[in-house]
Order: C-alpha cells, then sequence, then structure tokens
C-alpha cells in the first residue's frame, strides 16, 4: 500500500507574506489610533466668555496667559491657541 500522501496546508511562503500583511495592517490601525487620539472630532466649541476672557488678557499685555487659558479650554496645540489669539 502506498504511502498517504497530505497537501501541505500552507507554505513558508505564504506565512511570510500572511504575517507581513496582518503586520502592516496593526501598523496602519496605531497609526490612525494615534492621529484619533491628538486630533479627536468631538472637541468643545469655543465659548463667547472664552473669546472675551481671552480677548481682555490680550489688552492687558498678556497674551501668553491668553494662550494658556485657550489651551486649558479646548485642547488646542500652542501653535493653534497663539493664532487664535494673535487674530483677537
Amino acid at each position: 500500500m502506498p504511502p498517504i500522501q497530505i497537501a501541505s496546508p500552507i507554505t513558508s511562503p505564504s506565512i511570510i507574506a500572511l504575517t507581513a500583511v496582518v503586520t502592516a495592517a496593526a501598523i496602519w490601525l496605531i497609526i490612525l489610533a494615534a492621529r484619533l487620539t491628538r486630533n479627536p472630532r468631538n472637541r468643545p466649541g469655543i465659548s463667547v466668555d472664552l473669546v472675551d476672557q481671552a480677548r481682555e488678557l490680550k489688552a492687558l499685555g498678556q497674551i501668553q496667559e491668553a494662550v494658556f487659558l485657550v489651551r486649558g479650554e479646548t485642547g488646542m496645540s500652542q501653535r493653534a491657541a497663539a493664532r487664535f489669539v494673535n487674530r483677537l
């Protein structure tokens, strides 16, 4: 009786290719998650009170304090908050 041959389920190049695809997908998901946490879509809007407070601080010459206030209330970056205060 001849020996029974079992077909090889997955060859070595197939395993390597599958591993590469899964690894690339995992890296892509990690990068996507990092970007979404850095720039959340549901940030609170800028209230009229915040604008008034920042404008008052700017008028008093306390620009850095105004930027700090805007950053603390909105989660903006330093650069974005500074641009916002400068435009007031």
